[in-house]
Formats: structure tokens, C-alpha cells, sequence
């Protein structure tokens, strides 16, 4: 059965570091990446989480994995990846 998580990486573009941004519940696809104009925001998309038999959150509730859009910001109010 097919159970990976998918995944978001970065890679610095001086460094060429790559490090893990986040990660899907199981049998997810990660996509639509956008930014606000100001970079202060991050939208990303988790599409149909668990539809390959996969019926729980990995918190272990019962509720029906739903595709969703994340918002991501930080604390600080500041650049996306600063």
C-alpha cells in the first residue's frame, strides 16, 4: 500500500542547502505554492489527503481527510524564509 508523506523542500540558492519547509498527512500531494506581494504570507494546497485507503488524520481521529489550503506566517510578521 501506498502510505508516503509528500513533502515541501527549500533550497538556499547561495548555499544550495536543501532542507524540509513541511510535510502532508499520508497520501497527500503538496501544491500550489503562493506568495502575497509582500512575501509576509505563504499559501500552500493539500490535495485529497488519504484517498488511497487511508481514512484517519496521523492524530489518529476518525474524521475524513479533506483537501485544504494552508496559510503560513511567521511570528514576527516577516519575510517568508527570512
Amino acid at each position: 500500500m501506498y502510505s508516503s508523506n509528500n513533502q515541501m523542500l527549500c533550497v538556499d540558492p547561495k548555499t544550495k542547502e536543501i532542507r524540509r519547509f513541511s510535510v502532508g498527512p499520508k497520501e497527500c500531494e503538496i501544491t500550489g505554492l503562493t506568495l502575497t506581494p509582500d512575501q509576509n504570507t505563504l499559501f500552500i494546497n493539500v490535495q485529497h489527503p488519504g484517498e488511497r485507503g487511508n481514512s484517519h488524520w496521523p492524530d489518529g481521529g476518525d474524521a475524513i481527510p479533506r483537501s485544504a489550503t494552508v496559510v503560513i506566517t511567521k511570528d514576527d510578521g516577516g519575510v517568508i524564509g527570512s
